[in-house]
């Protein structure tokens, strides 16, 4: 189909989950609303793809259709279910939402490390059965934590731990010689297991990425303080669940709060809903009041920035599968 605007076909769960404030560029483009099963057709002749449904894989089905495309953004913070091979080799650029969800899953962070430190849960537990029992809790401040992933989410999450008086290290993809205004002193990930010995929480915030995938096995949660507490707000596939639930049921460490699994929703035949210690959440930790519509407005912006010829925002390194520094 021929036109004189610029094609941006837009991938919805269901035809009536269109993202609000697309309005804006309906002079500027032709809009082109899809779910999967229409997806073939719409890419064909688009210029630029807006990946709504963020966790769908329907573009590599239907690549061979994308003969026009030049742009493609993720209405999401990890891109691991876009990323194939021909997407990686073409010219065809990614964006994503860098800066939607940082303070939010920072802020769930933070609420996890109180929950676990003042023993939230078991208090919880213990009102449903109706029982008075004294116990202590944990100091925050001056606890030690590992912050795993040092792109913008782990960098706020390293903020707002910091500013309750937590000591705060990181792994990133690299070491760095210099410690980090707001991470603290940066240890290559590859070698985490050597510097978690210590560590009173190990909070993981990295990307999906063929280095990360896995990360955190046996030998790093042996590694671990038996009083360490891990949270998982990156991707579930980063964690190697059978290792946790075995540290978990020999006592070797003290909890999970896990946002995201290997499997989502987590099927509910998983060990991981009753294993003792564990908090389970629905892959929701960036997800406030108003995400949606920040995530449109932030598409929008981007939209009208490529539009006009200007630079796009939050662009991704297809190679690495994040945002560099650069890209931000």
């Amino acid at each position: 189909m021929s036109t004189s605007r610029p094609v941006i076909a837009v991938l919805c769960a269901t035809v009536d989950d269109v993202p609000p404030h697309l309005e804006q560029l309906a002079g500027r483009a032709e809009l082109r609303p899809t779910d999967e099963e229409g997806l073939a057709e719409a890419i064909a002749g688009a210029d630029a793809l807006l990946l709504w449904d963020f966790f769908s894989r329907a573009v590599q089905d239907v690549w061979p259709r994308a003969d026009r495309l030049r742009w493609v953004h993720v209405a999401a913070a990890g891109v691991d279910t876009l990323l194939f091979e021909e997407l990686r080799a073409s010219d065809v650029v990614v964006t994503n939402a860098r800066g939607i969800f940082d303070r939010p899953i920072a802020e769930f962070v933070l609420g996890a490390v109180l929950a676990h430190a003042k023993r939230v849960h078991e208090s919880h537990d213990l009102q449903r059965e109706r029982r008075w029992r004294h116990r202590e809790t944990r100091r925050v401040q001056g606890a030690r934590v590992m912050v795993v992933g040092t792109g913008a989410i782990g960098r706020e999450t390293a903020r707002l731990l910091r500013a309750v008086g937590m000591e705060v290290v990181a792994a990133g993809s690299r070491a760095r010689p210099e410690p980090d205004p707001d991470l603290g002193p940066v240890v290559a990930s590859a070698d985490l297991a050597d510097h978690v010995v210590d560590v009173d929480y190990l909070v993981n915030a990295a990307p999906l990425t063929p280095a990360t995938h896995g990360l955190l096995d046996a030998r790093v949660l042996a590694a671990l303080p038996a009083h360490a507490h891990l949270v998982n707000v990156g991707r579930g596939a980063t964690v190697v669940e059978e290792d946790l639930l075995a540290a978990l049921r020999a006592g070797a460490l003290d909890g999970a709060t896990l946002d995201v699994f290997a499997t989502e929703p987590l099927p509910p035949g998983s060990p991981l809903w009753d294993t003792p210690g564990v908090v389970v959440s629905a892959h929701m930790s960036g997800d406030v009041v108003g995400w949606r519509d920040a995530l449109a407005r932030q598409f929008v912006d981007n939209a009208a920035r490529w539009l006009d010829g200007s630079p796009l925002l939050n662009v991704v390194d297809k190679q690495l599968g994040y945002v560099s520094t650069a890209g931000a």
